[in-house]
């Protein structure tokens, strides 16, 4: 059995793949940037030049007004240059951005349940807005400003030595020689702050989405205060984690500036001593100076990118282990195509575990089920009902050789195929938080007003629908809070009844049905489904009271089996159930 586990791959795998895609784009960007920047370094030569002409006394009107406009050509292509750069990345990124949160849901929703049971919905979300945002931030802030700084510390340097001083230029560099070494040894423990952030940011976002879930058994028992003081627990946790590392890149950034102020105090006071001496001309010197403040703002801007790229390097180590899980239940290499499935089903369980239990969870479970059966499955809570259903459409991996759908282990059919041909209404039947019509609809985009109408009055709800003002475009809240239990039941057999697959499981979905509906439903599921299979579990007995089989399990096992009127005769669980259920209904009447 295939496990979820990491591939083991290379944390930026995913973006080099997006930068390979994007290299034109990129290039163009890069070079625009780069362009900008040889224009830019322009600004200080011609301001020395202006400056020699104007100590000597030899401007006039006419040269100033040639400078002006030469400065003015200076920025106006400066910034299209840069903006065109600025643009092309920015757009990149947002590009990226959606990709990658497109490529998480898809790989999400081939993951199997098992998955989803060892990580919180707070968590995984908080990996597809914060650990995205830091990456996307990266790509296109981050590249802008590190193109930026690294092709105008380039040029400038370039500018220093052809047209002022190698000497002082070389001089002057000597402080910023030691960054590297500092973003050697500072920005690992960035990083190590970043992931314990990210990490906190989870805890935080699962406590909330836990929270808001439960809000009404909060507010019913009062316990505002006591979630807030636990919620105060979690932000304390993250305002920790945030401050240790604002800390870090706090005294990373500011070590940067510090070393080039020494620089520029070394430029001053050696160049001022070239100047005295006459080695360089005042235009020189003044060019210089304005060279050596454009070199000090790369280097502020390289630390605050060094900061992000480290953040990045964090969320993606995370994001690519997420994108490394591999689904633990997938086709068969031999696996049978089959468009046309009509429904028989066999069981022959000899022992079924969860993978985190040592515990049987099913065990001796057969039987079999032809087309336009119904069976009922009945039993204690936590007998295994919703397992064996679960087994059906592989939600879980049945053991090889144990569960055949026209006599074809399910192990062996295409996944798309078996799970087309099953319609199952889950315990909860969960619904979107979007209008009934698409809800309804959902398992069929392409179903007509009628054919959704239709579904809601076989599922006899749709005069419940039709009281709300927008009747089936109501829009129902998330998980169809503005519906009342029952009704929330009955929009999911709906939806279930208008796919219109060979087998329908109804998992326990008509408990909160009340007898009247519950009678008028199973009539409809009779009439609708008489060449069908249909499996009905249930703990209320007289909604398999009709069924052709009935399977009564207890502790994972099946322990009875066959119609309402023969199991009444053994005397065994299910005539005590029924007695039992009998006796409540007429101390409620």
């Amino acid at each position: 059995m295939i496990r979820e586990g990491v591939a083991i791959e290379d944390p930026k795998h995913l973006l080099r793949r997006f930068l390979v895609e994007k290299r034109w784009t990129y290039t163009v960007a890069i070079s625009s940037i780069i362009l900008s920047e040889i224009v830019y370094v322009q600004f200080p030569h011609l301001l020395g030049e202006f400056t020699d002409l104007l100590s000597r006394g030899a401007l006039s009107m006419a040269l100033v007004t040639h400078y002006a406009l030469e400065l003015l050509a200076i920025g106006i292509l400066y910034v299209f240059l840069y903006g065109i750069g600025q643009l092309l990345n920015g757009r990149s990124g947002r590009i990226f951005e959606y990709q990658l949160r497109q490529k998480l849901l898809a790989h999400w929703e081939t993951l199997s349940t098992s998955y989803y049971r060892q990580r919180s919905i707070g968590d995984l979300l908080n990996h597809a807005m914060n650990d995205v945002r830091a990456v996307r931030e990266a790509l296109s802030g981050g590249a802008n400003i590190l193109t930026n700084s690294i092709f105008l510390l380039l040029a400038t340097l370039y500018m220093t030595f052809t047209t002022i001083s190698i000497k002082l230029t070389l001089v002057s560099m000597i402080p910023i020689l030691f960054v590297p070494l500092l973003v050697i040894w500072w920005g690992p423990k960035i990083r190590v702050a970043s992931r314990q952030v990210q990490e906190s940011l989870s805890d935080m976002a699962e406590f909330t989405e836990e929270s808001l879930s439960a809000i009404r058994l909060i507010k019913a028992t009062a316990s505002e205060e006591v979630e807030a003081n636990r919620f105060s627990g979690q932000v304390e946790k993250v305002v920790h984690m945030q401050m240790k590392m604002i800390r870090r890149s706090a005294m990373f950034q500011s070590f940067i500036p510090l070393l080039g102020s020494l620089s520029f105090s070394i430029a001053l006071f050696y160049g001022g001593y070239l100047t005295v001496y006459h080695e360089i001309r005042l235009g020189e010197f003044v060019a210089f100076t304005l060279y050596l403040a454009m070199i000090i703002t790369p280097l502020q801007q390289i630390g605050f990118v060094i900061n992000n790229f480290q953040r990045a390097s964090a969320s993606l180590m995370r994001l690519s282990t997420l994108l490394g899980a591999i689904p633990e239940i997938v086709d068969a290499d031999d696996a049978v195509a089959m468009t046309n499935i009509h429904g028989a089903i066999e069981v022959r369980i000899t022992v079924f575990s969860y993978a985190d239990s040592h515990h049987p969870a099913l065990q001796n479970v057969n039987f079999v089920v032809t087309p336009g059966e119904t069976i009922g499955i009945v039993g204690r809570t936590g007998a295994g009902k919703t397992t064996l259903a679960n087994l059906l459409p592989r939600i879980f991996e049945p053991p090889i050789g144990e569960i055949f759908i026209d006599g074809v282990d399910v192990r062996n059919i295409r996944l798309s195929d078996l799970r087309e041909a099953i319609a199952y209404v889950p315990q909860d039947g969960f619904l979107f938080s979007t209008t009934i019509t698409e809800n309804i609809g959902f398992s069929n985009e392409e179903a007509t007003p009628e054919e959704l109408r239709q579904a809601a009055k076989n599922a006899a709800v749709y005069e419940d629908i039709m009281r709300f003002r927008e009747g089936m475009e109501t829009q129902i809240g998330e998980r169809g809070v503005a519906l009342s239990g029952g009704q929330k039941q009955r929009v999911a057999i709906a939806r279930a009844l208008l796919k219109n697959a060979p087998i329908l499981i109804l998992d326990d979905s008509l408990s909160a049905v009340d007898m009247n509906t519950e009678k008028q439903l199973i009539a409809r599921l009779q009439q609708l489904r008489a060449h069908k299979t249909t499996i009905i579990i249930a703990h209320r007995l007289s909604a398999v009271l009709h069924a052709d089989q009935i399977l009564v399990l207890d502790d994972g096992e099946l322990v009875e089996k066959g119609s309402h009127e023969e199991l009444l005769q053994r005397e065994g669980i299910y005539r005590t159930l029924y007695d039992l259920q009998q006796g409540e209904r007429e101390v409620s009447v």
